[in-house]
């Protein structure tokens, strides 16, 4: 073999080898992709199945149930790219109950009869949650506001009577904000408009800031979903108001395939939510708001926040009552409803 030979088959293995180890380390990436597209086609259709069936059940209209000798129904409304579950009863004008984290319309359980004697009352899950559709996007107080808004206009409404507890006060505010000439009067329950007065330290609460990080709270809580909401559920003034039958039918939904996930979104989304409360917080609500703060809760800090965001606001604190004023007080929450929505 001569020094030509000596020099050109180093090179040659060389260049094989080289282009051995480029086809191995592609075939590892392209193997590595296909495992991580499967397990992420898996994992939507793992959280869709339930869903779809969920939907599927509810689809047909009418499912009818009765509350204290009053009859509602459960329906789905396809809005804003989703499907929104709701349940409706009474006649005359309409009352939306927009319930709050980590609960569902069944919040309203206890307030939703004596409302209905005069009113039609709606009371959506919200995006995400309950037996709604789940999406990866969309939890800011713009988008869910307009899922309600284009709910309350398939159902044949222009105008209502608004009310919105935890969460569903920044979607309530966002609503009145957007379409102030179709709310004729406002209640906020409970929680400060983020980023407004006292809601400026709201993002400071630790569950705020634990479940506004990406996907560790799912980790952590994943199959304690029970130890971990009944421990909201129970920092009350009435721990007992909330029943084990109650934590039931929440953690049915919260723990069911992308439950924890969207509810951790409402939090993900509170930057967004700051973000908009400061732009719609330039023209003032022209409607009457009413905002009411449990004693053993935030007590006035929703009605400071509605004083900065509103010409004709009134409220003050419900005694004996905590977070969960809906089902701690819910005889004082309808006597205060009824007599601020008959107020001339």
């Amino acid at each position: 073999m001569n020094e030509k030979d000596n020099f050109h088959l180093p090179f040659n293995v060389k260049a094989i080898t080289f282009a051995m180890i480029v086809i191995i380390i592609s075939s590892i990436l392209f193997v590595s992709s296909l495992l991580i597209l499967n397990q992420n086609q898996t994992a939507t259709a793992q959280q869709r199945q339930p869903q779809q069936q969920q939907e599927q059940a509810l689809a047909s209209k009418g499912i009818s149930f009765g509350i204290d000798n009053v009859t509602f129904s459960h329906h789905i409304a396809s809005v804003n790219g989703i499907q929104l579950h709701y349940v409706i009863g009474g006649h005359g004008d309409p009352i939306v109950l927009l319930h709050g984290w980590p609960q569902t319309w069944y919040e309203w359980r206890h307030v939703m009869p004596a409302l209905a004697k005069n009113y039609t009352v709606i009371a959506p899950d919200l995006r995400g949650l309950g037996d709604s559709s789940k999406p990866l996007t969309g939890y800011d107080g713009k988008t869910t506001a307009e899922d309600i808004h284009q709910l309350v206009s398939q159902l044949g409404f222009r105008d209502m009577f608004l009310v919105g507890h935890d969460f569903g006060v920044q979607v309530a505010y966002s609503y009145a904000a957007a379409h102030p000439n179709e709310v004729r009067r406002l209640v906020i329950l409970d929680v400060p408009i983020p980023g407004i007065g006292p809601g400026q330290n709201i993002t400071g609460l630790w569950w705020a800031q634990l479940h506004m990080v990406r996907d560790i709270p799912e980790m952590l809580v994943e199959g304690h979903e029970r130890e971990y909401l009944t421990w909201f559920y129970r920092y009350t003034c009435n721990p007992t108001a909330i029943t084990k039958e109650d934590i039931d039918e929440y953690v049915s939904h919260y723990s069911a395939p992308g439950g924890m996930r969207a509810g951790f979104e409402y939090y993900r989304a509170l930057f967004d939510d700051v973000k908009q409360n400061k732009e719609y917080s330039r023209i003032k609500l022209p409607m009457p708001v009413l905002a009411l703060g449990g004693k053993c809760s935030v007590g006035t800090a929703a009605l400071d926040s509605m004083r900065l965001l509103a010409t004709d606001v009134s409220g003050g604190v419900v005694p004996d009552s905590g977070h969960w004023i809906a089902e701690e007080r819910p005889d004082y929450l309808v006597g205060q409803l009824l007599k601020f929505f008959t107020a001339r």
